[in-house]
């Protein structure tokens, strides 16, 4: 039980500073009328799909975290059995990784308006992702030829509901990369390209995190750690 505190502060924390990161605690009705009358407003300004983004980013955080929730009290049961976790998901996990990298090549290439480097960055992005989808599918198949499947046994049920999950949202990357990259090749205006590679980045960036995450806990890595922060932060110390 310590490791799912743990995990719910850890979530609680991160949730809170990220949005003290994007201005939304901010009270306008608190902000003070400059000499010439106008409005001072502290902090930077944020367009309403970036706002947008980061309340859908939090209802995504959100589900995961009830899945991670869900995963770490049910493996408290009796009849819990651990899964073997394909290679796979390693070389899958550095497929994502250079995606993310792209995207950050590609959204420093926007701003400086080198146009023909951030299409070429989110090229190797939408490749990287195709490639993180695929080996996926294939590491259902590898589990399968084993004989775990999805009714198999709760570790396995989770594995394939938490997998299918992050993959869905990894389409819907896959969709705004798309717009992204029809945005740069129809000549849009500068600005709504930079908005919408900063995006898709951000986006992006934010289910690494998640599968990093779940692999932490899917491979047994996140208990110890989880249940050592659970006792540090409700007990006060170290055992």
């Amino acid at each position: 039980m310590s490791a799912v505190l743990g995990f719910i502060a850890i979530m609680t924390l991160i949730v809170g500073w990220w949005f003290a990161q994007q201005g939304l605690a901010v009270k306008p009705w608190l902000q003070v009328d400059g000499p010439a009358g106008a409005i001072q407003r502290d902090g930077p300004r944020y367009v309403p799909a970036q706002i947008g983004l980061g309340v859908f980013l939090a209802v995504v955080g959100s589900l995961f975290a009830l899945l991670i929730t869900g995963y770490l009290l049910r493996s408290e049961g009796g009849d819990w059995r651990a899964m073997p976790l394909p290679w796979l998901v390693w070389p899958n996990t550095l497929a994502l990784v250079a995606s993310g990298a792209a995207l950050e090549w590609a959204l420093s290439a926007a701003r400086a308006g080198a146009l023909d480097k951030a299409r070429s960055g989110v090229l190797v992005a939408l490749a990287g992702t195709a490639l993180f989808l695929v080996g996926q599918f294939v590491t259902w198949r590898m589990l399968a030829a084993s004989g775990n499947f999805v009714n198999s046994g709760p570790a396995d049920s989770f594995f394939y509901l938490m997998t299918a999950a992050h993959g869905l949202h990894i389409i819907g990357g896959m969709v705004a990369l798309a717009r992204s990259h029809d945005r740069i090749l129809r000549g849009e205006r500068l600005d709504r390209i930079q908005i919408s590679v900063e995006l898709s980045t951000i986006y992006l960036l934010f289910m690494l995190f998640v599968w990093v995450l779940l692999l932490m806990v899917l491979s047994g890595g996140a208990a110890e750690f989880l249940a050592l922060c659970g006792q540090i932060l409700f007990d006060g110390g170290v055992p």
